[in-house]
């Protein structure tokens, strides 16, 4: 009797343990059916377009002549790049562009974001104000600024001109002047932004600390440089992580804007591959330009990433 228990008793066990296996397995199923057509989306829209424009950057492909045109010409992309006059001042107009933009912007945006944190009434308005111009359409953003940098008819030339400056700037019609333009249209436009960031910081600070400080007779610059620079470190480096990344892919204002012209003064490396890959139909050459891009970004963003590390562990 005792025996014939113990076998209904293991046969019992190992049924429950078969059917709470199985239906552990039928759950994983279709958590990994749930999952399969995101999966199936990054593989489409992320991995097999990485993958196939690096197979095209050794290769010599009119987009014209279809799949059948593709012809593997080896590093001879590569090579042409250092060559290529038009390349190579679009990597100097962007290496301008990020200069200026980076660091002056996150300058701008610190000072007005301790401005409005600390000593401005109204301090939601002044949010608004400054973000608009981040959200805002960039046509509607391009026609307003297209109208004031109108070489004749334009308020800033207007003004320039009762300044007594009697031959003042063509600004987007100037090679001289052209790419400067744009990056006062990108500092203004994206402004909001990181002030939005920079008071989302400020707010994280205790109030203790400036208590303290005061108590200790520091004066307002003191306070700024041992505290508020300090303790905003996260997030200056998130800006200027994200801020160098976008500069390096700058393309709506130029394209918008001035069309990378006068004579290619304004041109930058994305434009410069969009111009490659849609109007000359060189496939293969624009993703050689593009893994050009991706190893830029990719040394700055490292690099960045080691300084940063540098600084918290000393």
């Amino acid at each position: 009797m005792t025996m014939e228990t113990n076998k209904l008793s293991n046969r019992t066990a190992g049924a429950a343990a078969k059917s709470k296996w199985n239906n552990s397995k039928k759950e994983a199923l279709v958590g990994w059916l749930f999952l399969a057509p995101e999966f199936v989306g990054i593989v489409l829209l992320y991995v097999f377009p990485v993958v196939f424009s690096l197979y095209l950057s050794f290769s010599d492909w009119n987009l014209v002549g279809g799949i059948s045109s593709i012809k593997f010409v080896g590093l001879e992309n590569f090579a042409k790049l250092f060559d290529d006059e038009k390349v190579l001042m679009a990597l100097k107009n962007n290496l301008i562009y990020t200069v200026l933009t980076v660091p002056v912007g996150m300058l701008l945006a610190l000072i007005l974001a301790v401005l409005i944190h600390s000593r401005v009434y109204g301090k939601s308005y002044f949010k608004v104000a400054f973000f608009i111009p981040y959200i805002s359409s960039l046509v509607a953003l391009g026609a307003v600024w297209s109208a004031l940098y109108h070489p004749s008819k334009g308020p800033i030339n207007q003004f320039l001109i009762s300044l007594g400056i009697t031959d003042p700037p063509k600004w987007l019609a100037d090679s001289n002047y052209s790419l400067l333009s744009i990056i006062i249209i990108a500092i203004w436009a994206g402004i909001g932004y990181q002030i939005v960031i920079y008071l989302a910081g400020l707010t994280n600070i205790p109030e203790e600390m400036y208590e303290a400080a005061s108590i200790d007779g520091a004066s307002p610059w003191h306070k700024f440089t041992k505290i508020t620079l300090p303790l905003l470190g996260p997030t200056t480096s998130f800006l200027f992580i994200t801020l160098l990344m976008s500069s390096f892919k700058v393309f709506d204002l130029v394209a918008f804007m001035t069309g990378g012209g006068p004579n290619d003064s304004s041109t930058v490396i994305v434009f410069r591959i969009y111009e490659e890959g849609f109007r000359n139909f060189k496939m293969g050459y624009a993703s050689a330009i593009s893994w050009l891009l991706f190893a830029i970004v990719g040394l700055a963003t490292l690099a960045t990433w080691q300084l940063q590390k540098r600084k918290v562990h000393y």
